[in-house]
């Protein structure tokens, strides 16, 4: 008899309760972990067009164009890894994901053409970091929680930007001082050693160790592999394509995407050298965007928990659109404090979209919110890919980027406007029981 059965059975006859944690903080402190130790893919695309523009001559819309890549296919991944974890389990497909970014990211330094570019960094990395994209944090937070979603979904999504704050200074740094390939090394052994806390660490679902999810009332049996991902995914797709809400919520996460990954995330560094900023400066103000992204995320997350997810949706692109119109006056080359305002500003808006987003995927889509966050995602990513090169061949025809920064914040007003125009799902009528 172990010594937790010793203690439960003792507790009776001393009168005292012992209060244990349940599981499901563990896997969702795992799953942060592992998407912190990914989060290093994130933080060098913005870090390499420079580099790689001096190293090689590529143009920046060349290396816009890997990028775009990458974000496209991290989104349009999202949704079959999410239909390969109901079929194959959620450390199979995560712990394989994983392997693919340290494999792409590790190849690049090898690389001596543009094609090799668009092979290791977008196609690669971006298959494998469409595997970790918060699909999967939909995933684990539907089988181990059925209390606090929200507030999980926001912490689990704030992993992202933690890993953002770790890699982006010490990547800053690496490509600074020495060059963009210890970089890129560094992405792939990160990579490589989140491995073995999801192998060792992670299980599929609460049935695996035979709990209930956490706030269940009833145990809920595991659900079989479903076969077919891929025909399930597409399935889910077409059923959800018919229905207006999902439109809204793509449009609406395209536009996030555009005004994040895509612009800032991408092109912030660049545009902030353009006007005499050192990498390492525009480098460590990205870093404090997610520093704040943080706390606005699990704000947002606990939000969701309290008010309508629409309006909090129009409430942030609202927000976000006027951050954008104000920082072609804020660029320099030294940091100054209105700068800081926005960095502050625009880091506690930068992903406080996703829990009232997945928030309204649960609420009209139920056991397939996964797979229809997964494809919302892909339009996310779409939007970003698409700005990424945009801003890129913006920045070669123009010599700055003050259009694409002026088009994304008209982009967010469109975004506030369409999320209001989201229905409510009706609530399911309780019949009176005679």
């Amino acid at each position: 008899m172990t010594q937790t059965t010793e203690a439960a059975e003792q507790a009776p006859r001393t009168g005292k309760k012992r209060t244990r944690i349940h599981r499901a903080w563990f896997v969702a402190a795992v799953t942060f972990v592992t998407i912190i130790g990914a989060a290093a893919f994130r933080s060098l695309p913005g870090l390499l067009i420079d580099p790689l523009h001096e190293d090689f001559g590529w143009s920046r819309g060349t290396i816009g164009a890997a990028v775009s890549i990458n974000l496209a296919l991290y989104g349009l991944t999202a949704p079959f890894a999410a239909a390969l974890m109901d079929r194959y389990g959620i450390r199979r497909v995560v712990a394989v994901a994983l392997t693919v970014i340290a494999a792409g990211s590790g190849l690049t330094v090898w690389m001596t053409a543009a094609w090799q570019l668009l092979l290791c960094w977008g196609l690669l990395v971006g298959l494998g970091s469409g595997s970790m994209a918060l699909a999967f944090a939909a995933t684990v937070t539907n089988r181990w929680f059925t209390e606090r979603r929200g507030l999980v979904t926001g912490i689990l999504t704030a992993a992202s930007a933690s890993g953002q704050l770790i890699f982006l200074p010490v990547l800053s740094w690496m490509v600074d001082r020495h060059d963009w390939r210890p970089a890129a090394v560094t992405v792939a052994l990160a990579a490589l050693a989140v491995v073995p806390f999801v192998w060792l660490l992670l299980r599929d679902h609460p049935a695996d160790v035979g709990l209930k999810p956490y706030g269940a009332k009833e145990f809920v049996p595991k659900p079989e592999p479903v076969p077919g991902a891929a025909r399930r995914a597409v399935t889910v797709l077409f059923k959800a394509a018919r229905t207006g809400p999902f439109w809204l919520l793509a449009g609406t996460f395209a536009i996030c995407g555009a005004s994040t990954n895509g612009l800032i995330q991408t092109h912030f560094v660049p545009a902030a050298h353009d006007h005499g900023m050192p990498i390492t400066a525009a480098a460590s103000l990205l870093a404090v965007i997610g520093v704040f992204d943080v706390v606005g995320t699990i704000a947002s997350g606990w939000f969701t928990d309290r008010f309508d997810a629409r309006r909090l949706l129009a409430v942030y692109y609202a927000l976000r659109g006027i951050s954008l119109l104000f920082l072609p006056m804020l660029l320099g080359p030294s940091v100054h404090p209105p700068m800081l305002f926005f960095i502050v500003f625009y880091g506690l808006d930068w992903v406080a979209t996703v829990p009232p987003t997945v928030a309204l995927c649960r609420e009209h889509y139920g056991d397939d919110s996964a797979i229809v966050f997964g494809w919302v995602l892909a339009s996310h990513q779409v939007g970003a890919a698409l700005v990424a090169f945009v801003g890129g061949v913006v920045r070669d025809v123009f010599g700055e980027y003050d259009m694409i920064w002026y088009a994304s914040g008209a982009l967010c007003a469109a975004a506030a406007l369409m999320a209001l125009v989201i229905r409510r799902r009706p609530a399911a009528p309780v019949l009176a029981v005679a």
